[in-house]
């Protein structure tokens, strides 16, 4: 059944249209403070990102009326006199393309989502993060400013799903995921980087904030038990690697993300569970938390021709993202 309103003139019908709601709209040619075609190029104007039928009603029956009322955008018209039944099938046809258009609106908006995200973790995928890991280098570069990138990895992640099923690892990656969400900013972009990773770019962060953060989320995760289906408990543990731009070895993306990576392995390389800052020479420690406060020793791995691990970095600090920011120079 298809429920009606009427409304005094062409002004009235605008303003009905703005407040929602409404799929079809039938105008008369002439009215009151606003002609049946000046409202249909305005309704035409107010929905361009959708589509309202609109259909003309007229006593006039020249072909000039019928093509000015087409031009500016009416989808049919309708001459006086007219039959009801003419009129009733014309506003059901007219409904049936507006939702057969809403439903193809409505997938492509999915398509959309999922070629960005993904289905696991909402987060953003790889494809929707190499776009923009290559805008905010860019940008960094053009206004010289610090850009960090962090790579997070669930430790023994394997061991879970071999224990309990796919299902325990598949909820554990959501808990870090909302770990990870919790813990930083809306301009910053969070992504699954592969099957038991994540990559998190901070733009405008300097090397006191990329600490802050990567403790943050650390700690979020590990102080936090998790709670499997059965009702038991278990804590889950991290391996982060962090990178910096610009440093002495990171002059590029693909650097940056090496670099990363490359702090990520020494993590996991000497234990996991700790977190690893890639700045000229590794950094590597592990944060206090409840669980090993008092205890915590920074983890110094042999030294070589690869990352050197320096003293553990105090805890606690404010995050220094915007504090440190350093002035941009320049004009876009």
């Amino acid at each position: 059944m298809i429920a009606s309103r009427a409304v005094a003139d062409g002004q009235a019908a605008v303003e009905r249209v703005a407040r929602g709601g409404v799929d079809l709209v039938l105008l008369d040619v002439l009215m009151p403070r606003l002609s049946g075609l000046e409202a249909c190029r305005l309704l035409k104007g107010m929905t361009q990102d959708s589509f309202l039928p609109v259909l003309l009603v007229t006593v006039k029956t020249d072909t000039a009326s019928r093509v000015e009322g087409l031009k500016i955008g009416a989808d049919d018209y309708v001459s006086k006199p007219f039959d009801e039944r003419e009129l009733t099938a014309r506003v059901e046809a007219m409904l049936r393309i507006k939702r057969l258009h809403d439903h193809v609106v409505e997938a492509r908006a999915k398509l959309e989502q999922l070629s960005v995200h993904d289905t696991l973790t909402s987060l953003y995928n790889y494809r929707y993060l190499h776009t923009r890991l290559t805008e905010e280098f860019k940008r960094a570069e053009r206004y010289h400013d610090p850009l960090a990138c962090m790579v997070i990895d669930v430790d023994r992640l394997q061991s879970h799903n071999e224990a309990q099923g796919r299902g325990l690892g598949d909820a554990i990656l959501k808990f870090v995921a909302d770990a990870i969400r919790r813990s930083v900013r809306e301009v910053d972009v969070v992504a699954r980087f592969g099957g038991d990773e994540f990559l998190v770019v901070l733009p405008s962060t300097h090397f006191a904030g990329s600490v802050t953060v990567a403790e943050r989320i650390f700690r979020d995760v590990v102080e936090r038990p998790f709670t499997m289906e059965s009702g038991r408990s278990t804590r889950v543990s991290l391996s982060m690697g962090v990178a910096l731009y610009p440093s002495r070895d990171v002059r590029t993306k693909d650097a940056l993300l090496r670099a990363a990576d490359s702090a990520l392995s020494t993590a996991k390389r000497e234990g996991g569970g700790r977190i690893c800052v890639f700045q000229q020479q590794n950094q590597m420690y592990t944060p206090v938390t409840s669980d090993n406060r008092g205890s915590s020793r920074p983890v110094r791995a042999p030294r070589s021709d690869g990352p050197v691990p320096a003293e553990e970095r105090p805890t606690g600090r404010a995050d220094a993202r915007t504090s440190d920011r350093p002035p941009r120079r320049g004009t876009p």
